[in-house]
């Protein structure tokens, strides 16, 4: 695992911690070097903090996303507002934890980001919600998603999904028609309910539905309100 984090009292705790709970740590002070780790010994995982000087958590990760790495990315943040927590999607991340963070909640996202990573299994493996084509492929409305190639279309138009988007799209997807609330979202696609007050879902459903609904287009992810969300044509 790669830490950046310039704050030198949080990145020696979280690198205490993460030891602590069976990580291998290389920790650094910014984003310079953050990238220059990351080129000379490829990590499982990144943990990046926002605001570093120079080149910060942001930018690190724009860099590493052009080069066409896709190494999963949680973010630290100080930043509370949804467009500042949308900008780290933007750049390319797939997940974020806003500081002050419980450590268990770091836990329970890199878990969530490693398991994903090292299963490759659809979130809904095995619940018969809605059967693959013969190719593997899985599709509702006029969207279709190939799950081994890590990919997803509506229509002929190819979507640009982070690792957390794609997860959250394809139980959707699996799920068509039924709906999926905040809990069951929070267990298969993070591994860890974050309570009634996280924000955490409602950000990537926003930011998921400007990339699956264009403007003119059918919009096919729903909130049921004080419940949760599906996936249908209306």
């Amino acid at each position: 695992m790669l830490l950046a984090e310039d704050d030198r009292a949080i990145r020696h705790a979280l690198e205490r911690a993460l030891t602590l709970e069976g990580y291998e740590v290389t920790a650094v002070a910014d984003g310079v070097e953050a990238i220059a780790q990351a080129h000379r010994s490829a990590p499982d995982i990144l943990v990046l903090d926002v605001m570093m000087p120079g080149i910060d958590g942001l930018q690190v990760c724009r860099v590493l996303r052009a080069e066409g790495d896709r190494t999963p990315i949680l973010m630290l943040t100080a930043l509370v507002e949804t467009p500042d927590r949308i900008a780290g999607l933007d750049a390319g991340a797939d997940d974020y934890v806003v500081k002050p963070f419980d450590v268990d909640e770091v836990f329970a996202r890199l878990r969530a980001l490693l398991r994903r990573t090292d299963v490759g299994a659809s979130p809904d493996e095995g619940n018969g919600a809605l059967p693959e084509a013969s190719d593997g492929q899985v599709t509702a409305a006029d969207l279709r998603m190939d799950p081994q190639a890590r990919r997803a279309w509506r229509g002929e138009r190819e979507l640009e999904l982070t690792r957390t988007e794609f997860d959250l799209l394809e139980l959707l997807v699996r799920n068509a028609g039924i709906v999926l609330d905040h809990a069951t979202i929070y267990d298969r696609i993070w591994g860890y309910d974050f309570g009634p007050g996280s924000k955490n879902l409602a950000v990537y459903v926003g930011y998921l539905r400007r990339k699956v609904d264009e403007p003119g287009a059918t919009s096919l992810i729903h909130t049921v309100r004080g419940v949760g969300y599906v996936l249908r044509e209306d």
